[in-house]
């Protein structure tokens, strides 16, 4: 029988799939994965740990969250590199070797926690930049249902896995588990076969702006839980992730426009 904290996760999971494939298909790859790469599944988790947990052991998990997110950014920018020479699986496998690589590495760095934060930001700013630059038509996408179907499926069944896999490896490999990218992994693979390299890394360059929102919201609740309550805390974490991430699509819109 699942419990309701995996039923929980398995939910979110599902609802970011889907509806950031949704997104794409009536706005584009990249709005779709700008909400995929937003705190969709880990911000309401983190909202239900807040409220069984002390304030330091939520202020460890915010930590570790972004001390791996140099690790998802290196997964994202491989995935995107790699789609424009091989197929999906070839660039899955870079990509995850890429994060589990880098990911294995950063906890063992004595950075101290502010570092951490101001490293999650940095790399954050420049993934968008060290991504291929194809041009893509902007617009709706035309995605099956059956793929709809297809992508939340292949989605929980990777949460699935991961959360499983999670509770028989040692800890230290059990937490860098937790932080694999799940649509990071699963809707690339979707969008490259179907759509081509550059849908792929419109999504993938979406994503990091999403991550951005990402990181803001961890850096908030993080620095936020120091000096406020956990309820002000959360909701700033949430502004913080918001005005980030819409901040970042409305200026990179006016970049390329006036390229254009």
């Amino acid at each position: 029988m699942l419990s309701l904290t995996l039923l929980l996760k398995l939910t979110l999971v599902a609802a970011s799939a889907l509806l950031s494939s949704l997104v794409a298909r009536r706005f584009g790859h990249g709005i779709g994965g700008t909400l995929a790469g937003m705190p969709m599944i880990a911000g309401p988790i983190m909202g239900f740990v807040l409220l069984q947990a002390s304030v330091a052991e939520v202020r460890a998990i915010a930590l570790a969250t972004l001390v791996c997110l140099p690790a998802t950014v290196a997964h994202l920018i491989a995935f995107a590199w790699s789609s424009t020479r091989w197929p999906w699986p070839v660039s899955l496998l870079l990509a995850n070797l890429a994060f589990f690589g880098l990911g294995s590495l950063l906890p063992l760095l004595p950075f101290p926690p502010e570092l951490s934060c101001v490293l999650a930001l940095a790399v954050l700013a420049v993934g968008g930049a060290l991504m291929p630059q194809l041009p893509i038509a902007r617009g709706a996408v035309d995605i099956p249902h059956l793929e709809l179907a297809c992508r939340v499926a292949a989605a929980i069944f990777v949460a699935w896995l991961i959360i499983r896999g999670a509770g028989v490896v040692p800890a230290a490999v059990s937490g860098l588990l937790l932080a694999v990218p799940i649509t990071g992994n699963v809707l690339p693979c979707f969008t490259l076969p179907r759509y081509g390299s550059a849908a792929t890394v419109a999504l993938l360059r979406g994503f990091v702006r999403g991550l951005s929102g990402f990181g803001a919201f961890f850096v908030t609740l993080y620095l936020g839980l120091s000096s406020w309550g956990a309820g002000t805390a959360y909701a700033a974490a949430w502004l913080a992730a918001l005005v980030t991430a819409a901040g970042l699509y409305a200026w990179q819109h006016r970049r390329l426009a006036s390229v254009a």
